[in-house]
């Protein structure tokens, strides 16, 4: 081969440069730099590693979306079910066992179920009150046209279903479940559209989150002030108290989640003496801690102390590097990312282990067939959320309050309004609250059960036939494609 030959080929890429070396493909080059610029975890790897199962790359994937936690929730709900109607009632006695915390001559005892639904709960709602603040502060709600189509779309669904269910329950004890069809089950939700909805499902789920959100709101709401029997005057002051001294540590600027958590669990015991339900006390946590964006002045500091640990890694500069670290990141965000994998994958399963089961056996499921409970709270979730949340959206486009996002159009209303009619967590939730009556309690859960199971098989078969006739992956043609830039082309990576 001769110099010409030679100087080609290395031109081409191929061969080897002058110093021997063969020369490192663009494609290979991009490659390394990814990877460098991804370190390892923090901390050196232990001497002695326990074997642990193999996770699958997809498994990962899987349980780090909102379809885990739904699919956990699932199971839960269908053991439930299985235990309850096991031969010897240990389902309920279990879940009567009394459980207490003793300090002193002060003592707090509860069953295991209260304990899931006042106490675990509470950090349900918490992950709640933590969402709707960032949105609202630095998220999507902060857009007034993107939030309008949405917010009185989950107006229309949160009021048409009580209607519905007061038709068919106008008076009596039953007329108080009422607020049992209103709520729609966000982790359901979108669980389900991510594993059963059409392709490109991103705007739908954006739409359908921000209805969630506000959804949440209104649920929330209705379960503070009509599901209340007694207040303690006394407690309420002070649980402003505790309000006020959240309002306080937001106002000066503390970034410390550990005040936020001291101050949070003194306002749950609180609202807990206080006869409102213990849980607002997570959803006014929620909304108290910081989401705004922190001063980018900490991100200097940082390089400054993780300097010092390079020079010289001690107790102390490595924990003050952990703080300098923290510092970058709203605290909102902080307390999020640490209580989300504990709410979706452990709180929400347990409480519909504690909740879901319900015997079926023939003489029950007779009378849930012909009960005004059941039947209402079926067809509240699945006529009064489509109908409501389809004719509120409508209204706020009609009015040109608000706007779609990309290609979402009316189909898609439809069949987000069908799967919104999943109530599960609120609506078990609220049962509880609504009915003293073991039968009624019985007949509202098969409605939220076989509303829910409806809602999401007629639901996921809207969303995918619409999926395809109205796809979300289309280019809007209202701008057109972006123009190509002018000039020759080159490799970004050579």
């Amino acid at each position: 081969m001769g110099p010409r030959h030679r100087r080609r080929r290395r031109e081409r890429g191929g061969g080897r440069d002058p110093r021997g070396r063969r020369p490192q493909r663009p494609w290979r080059r991009a490659a390394a730099l990814t990877t460098a610029s991804l370190p390892p975890r923090p901390g050196p790897r232990p001497r002695v590693r326990i074997p642990v199962p193999h996770v699958s790359q997809p498994l990962q994937r899987f349980l780090a979306t909102e379809a885990g936690g739904a699919m956990l929730l699932l199971v839960a709900a269908v053991a439930a079910l299985v235990w309850a109607n096991l031969p010897g009632g240990s389902y309920e006695d279990f879940w009567h066992t009394e459980a207490s915390i003793r300090v002193g001559d002060a003592s707090l005892s509860l069953d295991l179920r209260h304990w899931v639904n006042d106490g675990a709960m509470a950090l349900f709602f918490l992950a709640v009150g933590l969402e709707i603040s960032r949105e609202v502060t630095v998220g999507e709600l902060r857009n007034p046209r993107a939030v309008f189509v949405p917010v009185l779309g989950a107006i229309g669904g949160l009021a048409l279903p009580a209607v519905i269910y007061l038709a068919f329950n106008p008076s009596g004890p039953a007329a108080h479940g009422w607020g049992v069809p209103v709520s729609t089950d966000t982790a359901f939700v979108v669980g389900i559209l991510a594993l059963f909805g059409p392709r490109c499902p991103d705007q739908l789920r954006l739409f359908l989150l921000t209805l969630a959100i506000a959804d949440d709101i209104g649920a929330i709401t209705i379960m503070a002030v009509f599901y209340t029997d007694g207040v303690s005057v006394v407690a309420l002051v002070l649980a402003a108290m505790f309000v006020a001294v959240l309002i306080a540590l937001r106002w000066v600027g503390v970034w410390q989640l550990r005040l936020y958590v001291v101050a949070g669990i003194g306002l749950w015991l609180a609202v807990f003496a206080s006869g409102v339900h213990a849980t607002l006390a997570g959803v006014l946590l929620g909304l108290l801690v910081p989401a705004t964006p922190v001063d980018p002045r900490q991100r200097e500091w940082l390089r400054f102390y993780g300097r010092a640990v390079i020079e010289r890694a001690d107790a102390a500069r490595a924990r003050l590097a952990v703080l300098a670290t923290r510092a970058t990141v709203p605290a909102n965000d902080r307390l999020q990312d640490a209580l989300h994998p504990i709410s979706a994958y452990a709180v929400v399963p347990v409480f519909g282990l504690a909740n879901a089961g319900v015997r079926l056996d023939a003489e029950t499921l007779r009378g849930a067939a012909t009960s005004p409970v059941t039947i209402g709270i079926v067809v509240a979730l699945l006529a009064g959320k489509t109908i409501g949340i389809s004719a509120g959206s409508a209204l706020a486009l009609r009015t040109r309050l608000g706007d779609l996002p990309g290609q979402v159009r009316y189909g898609h209303l439809i069949g987000g309004g069908l799967l919104a009619g999943i109530g599960f967590t609120i609506s078990l939730f609220i049962t509880d609250l609504a009915f003293e009556d073991e039968t009624l309690r019985d007949q509202a859960k098969i409605g939220v059960l076989a509303g829910s199971l409806l809602a999401a098989v007629l639901g996921s078969l809207a969303l995918r036939y619409l999926g395809e006739r109205l796809p979300l992956c289309t280019i809007d043609d209202s701008g057109g494609p972006p123009p190509l830039p002018a000039g020759a082309w080159r490799d970004p990576t050579l």
